[in-house]
């Protein structure tokens, strides 16, 4: 059974490694979700909440929790989420610490801690507001580290898993950032484990990844899917695409093969 990531993550909680890795920012202007979506406050820790925006299509639809990149916020799927509402998806999209409208400070050790808080938090917030669909974890880019890993870790109770523009191995895009990860004591195996956390997963999985990614390459992507432990995984390539315009390049090949794994999922 995969685990919980190493103690090689506490290297990364180092002022140089948080302050390229995580981009806070503040929701501007907070309206609230027009029902019957709501907006969420999860506790996370004490006197720590983080932020999360569930737009729903129906309580018996598929839910995606929803683990956004490391420059993002929820409200910058507002626009998104009805178009997952389309398709018959509820979207549940959650922040970080010192995101949107959460509190606290990012680490990485916190994330991944409350990437396990949130699941369970979602959870039990499904079946006490009788959502009976089945519960799919999807990850872009930094989020694809913790979603990798509950996939992996709650392999019997997820249905699905979707990973854009996710990360095989962390030391190449720490040097991207300008970290060098051996000054900083970082060991590739006891960090993340996205690949060894994959090879665990046993559900439905979708890889997205953009063709001409510049800060993940394309090959992380591949190398993920190749890893994936699932017998049922597709692999999406987003021609012509960076990291950061997958969605206005690709949204359409890109919404159909999301709601072609959530329909494996309800099958």
């Amino acid at each position: 059974m995969a685990s919980h990531s190493g103690a090689g993550l506490s290297a990364l909680d180092i002022p140089e490694v948080l302050a390229v890795l995580f981009h806070p920012r503040p929701e501007p202007k907070a309206t609230p979700a027009q029902p019957p979506s709501c907006d969420l406050m999860i506790p996370v820790a004490e006197k720590v909440s983080v932020g999360a925006r569930f737009h729903v299509a129906a309580k018996s639809a598929p839910t995606i929790l929803f683990f956004h990149g490391n420059g993002e916020i929820v409200a910058d799927y507002n626009d998104l989420g009805p178009l997952y509402n389309r398709l018959g998806i509820n979207l549940l999209a959650v922040d970080y610490r010192g995101y949107g409208r959460s509190n606290g400070e990012p680490t990485v050790t916190s994330m991944m801690h409350d990437g396990h808080t949130v699941f369970k938090f979602t959870c039990n917030w499904l079946h006490e507001n009788r959502y009976s669909g089945p519960l799919v974890i999807m990850g872009r880019s930094l989020g694809s580290a913790p979603a990798i890993e509950l996939a992996a870790v709650h392999r019997q109770t997820v249905a699905g898993l979707i990973v854009e523009s996710g990360f095989a191995y962390a030391e190449p895009l720490l040097k991207l950032l300008g970290i060098d990860p051996g000054s900083i004591g970082f060991d590739e195996s006891r960090s993340f484990n996205n690949i060894g956390n994959i090879q665990s997963v046993i559900k439905p999985t979708l890889v997205i990844h953009a063709e001409n990614d510049h800060i993940i390459p394309f090959e992380e992507g591949q190398t993920l899917f190749d890893a994936c432990g699932s017998s049922h995984k597709e692999f999406l390539k987003i021609p012509g695409a960076n990291h950061n315009d997958i969605f206005m390049r690709g949204l359409d090949a890109y919404l159909t093969a999301i709601k072609q794994l959530t329909d494996q999922t309800t099958k």
